[in-house]
């Protein structure tokens, strides 16, 4: 059986330079394709030598997360551009709205973004302003495009609904919107990606929002390293720098997958095929 990762930064730095051993073993689990979401100048280029390394199963996105987008160059707009054009496979992301990273003190922004330890985040308006120039650069050429999104879901459908996006579709990742959004969000060609995270007691809302999605439009993702599911779904476990923190695998994929399908009464064949047709129709043929 093989599994579509639709979202996770193996990039990221706390992988420790593992990012080899991590998809060794990924690929023995039966991922047979990612897509690596860069969140911000600083790590594009990883991203990109990720996806020069194993073009077969590394598809690259570039993008500027909310989180990071106080950290803006002043030619960002062309750097983007000059990656985009780099990869001609690649994909935008992970763009998006985070009001939720502005409703924070600096300890708690600090683990999530390092340099937020000092600096500010940026603003509503600024997050807005650099997610609709992705968003057109993303229409204009059709790309998809991964969307975050935290306490902003409102104004996030009204900026979609509003302005141009790619007739290929976009990815509203580790979904956690209002059941009531869902169709909303369908109509304007929303896809909506599951989480292992999803899988822990405490996010059922969450996790019952997932059985309104329709079929066509539903995605597995990781977000290794974040996003760890519980513990019963952890076939691979991974250790961060420190000791006792642990980081998510993405070879975790396959076990995320089949506690979906069971929680959607869907056998386990069925369902890969479903996903695999559902990324490929995202993201383009493998």
């Amino acid at each position: 059986m093989e599994f579509f990762d639709a979202h996770n930064h193996l990039q990221d730095r706390r992988f420790g330079g593992r990012q080899e051993p991590l998809l060794i073993e990924a690929r023995a689990a039966g991922v047979r394709r990612m897509v690596v979401n860069g969140t911000c100048e600083d790590d594009w280029a990883l991203v990109a030598a990720l996806a020069e390394a194993h073009p077969d199963t590394v598809l690259p996105a570039f993008g500027y997360h909310p989180w990071h987008v106080h950290e803006r160059s002043r030619g960002w707009h062309e750097t983007l551009e000059g990656w985009l054009a780099g990869h001609p496979d690649a994909v935008l992301g992970e763009i998006g709205l985070d009001r939720w990273i502005l409703e924070q003190p600096a300890g708690v922004r600090s683990k999530f973004c390092a340099s937020l330890a000092t600096d500010e985040p940026a603003t509503l308006m600024a997050q807005e302003e650099t997610f609709l120039w992705q968003l057109r650069l993303a229409a204009e050429r059709n790309l998809p495009v991964t969307i975050h999104c935290l306490h902003a879901w409102g104004r996030l459908h009204d900026l979609l609904r509003t302005h141009a996006r790619p007739d290929a579709g976009f990815l509203l990742h580790s979904f956690g919107g209002p059941v009531e959004m869902v169709d909303g969000f369908v109509k304007l060609g929303a896809y909506f990606s599951f989480p292992g995270s999803c899988a822990h007691d405490r996010k059922v809302r969450q996790r019952e929002t997932f059985r309104r999605v329709p079929p066509d439009r539903l995605l597995v993702e990781t977000d290794a390293p974040d996003q760890l599911p519980p513990e019963t779904l952890i076939r691979h476990p991974l250790t961060g720098g420190n000791p006792g923190h642990e980081l998510n695998h993405p070879a975790n994929l396959g076990a995320i997958q089949s506690y979906l399908a069971e929680h959607l009464g869907v056998p386990a064949d069925e369902f890969a095929g479903q996903m695999a047709a559902n990324f490929q129709r995202l993201f383009g043929p493998t």
